[in-house]
Formats: structure tokens, sequence, C-alpha cells
């Protein structure tokens, strides 16, 4: 599978796994880990961005806890109108680009945004897009936090449901690679969370 068809995938994406499915699950302990840790980096409401935020319920449970500077990337443009159903004030406050991850952060300049998340997103990167990880370091100015599958040593592929692929890695070493010095992490029940503050 080439990196165009793991996007056209992702973008067409419906039942299992789509923006319907997250929004319909809500709020997780992914979720509550992401606002915790958040609140205790940042005193003040920092600029933060979401890759992958699907129909946003990640996003969501930090608005409601607070935050309002939120953005996020989502390549499914059914993501946008199950939000707006969803969860409205988020939609009316958060600014959400539909675009691959690869092209959207292109876009940026250096340091946009505090604090770059990602919850079981950056494992379906293809390989042949990795370069993107170095994007996602450059636009995080203090802080980024992944919420992953991961390897424990050289990169392998799962297909789920023997349509999309995961691809395990081990993302301290990704980070580490682009001066990414780890801060926490702790093992979930099928991922790894870790924060990293970025040189």
């Amino acid at each position: 599978m080439n990196p165009n068809d793991v996007k056209r995938q992702w973008a067409e994406r419906s039942g299992e796994y789509s923006p319907e499915y997250y929004a319909y699950y809500g709020p997780d302990e992914a979720s509550e880990l992401l606002r915790r840790t958040l609140a205790s980096y940042f005193g003040s409401d920092p600029a933060i961005l979401e890759l992958g935020c699907s129909s946003g319920r990640h996003l969501a449970h930090l608005h409601e806890h607070g935050f309002s500077d939120l953005s996020g990337v989502e390549i499914n443009d059914e993501a946008v109108a199950v939000m707006e159903r969803t969860y409205p004030e988020l939609a009316d406050d958060a600014t959400v680009y539909v675009d691959a991850i690869e092209d959207v952060l292109a876009g940026f300049e250096d340091d946009r945004f505090d604090a770059v998340y990602s919850v079981e997103t950056l494992q379906h990167i293809h390989p042949d897009n990795a370069w993107v990880f170095e994007d996602v370091t450059r636009v995080a100015s203090d802080l980024l936090l992944t919420v992953e599958n991961e390897g424990d040593g050289e990169e392998s592929v799962n297909y789920v449901r023997d349509e999309f692929p995961l691809y395990y890695r081990d993302w301290r070493a990704v980070f580490a690679e682009f001066d990414c010095r780890e801060v926490e992490s702790e093992r979930l029940k099928r991922d790894t969370f870790r924060a990293f503050r970025p040189a």
C-alpha cells in the first residue's frame, strides 16, 4: 500500500474508526491524560494542535475544561459535519484544517503551537512520509504529546481488519532524532503515552 492509498482510506472512512464512530464513544482515558498533562505544563491558555482530530472528542474534552485556542488537522471532511452536530461549541471555537497532516504542517511557521498532540494517528503515517515527523516537532514550541501504539525496535506493520496499515514504531527514538527530550511516559491499555520537550 502506498502513501496515497493510506490517505485515501482515511479520507473516505465510514463505519468503524470513522468520525461518527469516535463521536459516539466520546472522550476517554487518553482525553483526560492529555488534559491533565497540558494543564500541568501551561499556566495560561496555550495554542494547541491535534493531529488527526476526527470529530473532536479529545479537543471537546479540552474545550469543556477551559482550553480555548484549539486547532485540529483531519483528512476526512465528514469529521467537520460530525463535530458540528456532536460538539457544536467546539465547532464554533476551534480551527480545523481538512487535509493530510503532511500537507497542513508544511504551511505552518516554526513554533506555531505551544503544544501538539496525536492519539493513534501518527502510527498510520506511511514510512515514505515519515519525513513529516520533523515537521511535527518543528511546529511544536514547548510540548509534544503522543498516545500511539509502539514497536520494540525495528519498524513493523500490521493490517487492521485486513484493511489499513498500522506502523509500529519506537516513538522515543523517532522524536529523539529531532532533538526532542522525553519528559514523561506511561503505558496505557494498548498505547503508550509520551511527553516530549522539543529543543
